[in-house]
């Protein structure tokens, strides 16, 4: 048993810290996902949104916190009994959603690792059995170290935690592990390769034979059944391929300019998801930059999921040398953590991405 709980101890600990990490390394995102947790048609606790960031910052450093508090065997009491609440709270998360459908990514690793309610909800009742595990043989865990050193590290690793999500918070995540990070092209995301698996559904025909109910499964073809058509059911038995970039558009007054725009050679596009939660005093900044870029050649567009009223009063309250066009405000919020933020693009490839507090270290050509 000592062995086990050993072994066990360490492989809970590594997973919280990597799962903590993940989501420290982009703490505003996961605030997103949390949003998808209080709203109405999930949990209901609207009252939490205004404190999504908050809480994600808070639910992340324990997280990091007590994987090492777990590994360097420290105040095991408090420690075990953090795990259980954590994974008791997040097992109920995962098969909420799973059951009923609701946050279809839980957002247990961020977007490095991407899973079904289900493999999430799976994932937790492996980990709450082996947290149970490490409970039942609690009397096994003894600190790694001397006091002073499990104080130095805790004591270190705390204020590296708090470094780094201050860092990312007023910047950027410092690695990106979405569709849009500088390198990636959005024109060759949004399509599908030729071989690329394809989606497999089941359908349940039902016919009235002669009186009596018979139901034929096919994969798509109607079959052929002498007796009078009832009613078919579908089911998708297999996924097919999901494009990495998707609902993707740059729309201005219902008409997609995205195929053109992805084709310019030199274009800046402003990104600010929702105006009413937007640094407006940037715009002065962004004026700034946008004008150099114009200057220098380049085509200058914002997009925003804001409706065309507010979009207007920004351009002209702040002399904006631009227009704006809408796009979803879900793919607006993973193009870039930062509202407003900056992307300089080449025919459709990501060459900058910025923070509004990074503005100056763009460089037009």
């Amino acid at each position: 048993m000592k062995y086990l709980v050993g072994v066990v101890r360490i492989f809970v600990g590594i997973l919280f810290i990597i799962s903590g990490f993940i989501k420290l390394n982009d703490p505003v995102g996961f605030s997103f996902k949390l949003e998808e947790y209080f709203s109405q048609g999930v949990l209901d606790l609207p009252f939490l949104t205004p404190f999504a960031l908050a809480i994600s910052i808070l639910v992340v450093i324990v997280e990091v916190m007590v994987g090492v508090m777990l590994i360097l065997g420290y105040k095991r009491k408090i420690t075990i009994w953090t795990l259980i609440a954590m994974i008791v709270f997040f097992t109920f998360l995962t098969f909420y959603s799973a059951y009923f459908n609701k946050v279809t990514d839980c957002g247990c690793f961020g977007d490095a690792i991407k899973l079904t309610p289900w493999e999430s909800f799976t994932k937790d009742v492996v980990l709450l059995v082996l947290i149970l595990i490490i409970y039942v043989g609690r009397k096994y865990i003894t600190p790694l170290v001397n006091s002073k050193v499990l104080t130095t590290v805790l004591a270190t690793s705390f204020f590296a935690c708090i470094g780094y999500v201050y860092y990312v918070l007023n910047h950027l995540p410092v690695i990106d592990f979405r569709p849009y990070e500088i390198g990636k092209n959005i024109a060759e995301g949004m399509s599908t390769p030729d071989d690329a698996p394809k989606a497999i559904f089941e359908y349940r025909w039902k016919f009235n034979v002669n009186g009596n109910e018979e139901i034929h499964i096919s994969n798509g073809d109607y079959p052929t059944v002498d007796g009078e058509f009832i009613d078919v059911e579908t089911e998708e038995i297999q996924a097919g391929y999901e494009p990495p970039v998707h609902d993707f558009t740059i729309e201005q007054e219902g008409e997609d300019f995205a195929g053109s725009l992805l084709q310019e050679p030199k274009l800046v596009m402003v990104i600010a998801y929702d105006l009413r939660k937007s640094n407006l005093e940037e715009f002065k900044n962004i004026k700034t930059v946008a004008d150099k870029a114009i200057k220098a050649g380049y085509k200058v567009i914002g997009m925003s999921a804001s409706g065309p009223d507010q979009t207007d009063a920004l351009v002209k309250e702040n002399n904006l040398g631009f227009d704006f066009y809408f796009t979803d405000e879900t793919t607006l919020k993973t193009i870039v953590r930062s509202n407003p933020g900056v992307l300089v693009l080449e025919k459709g490839t990501i060459k900058q991405k910025v923070h509004y507090n990074d503005l100056g270290d763009l460089i037009f050509n």
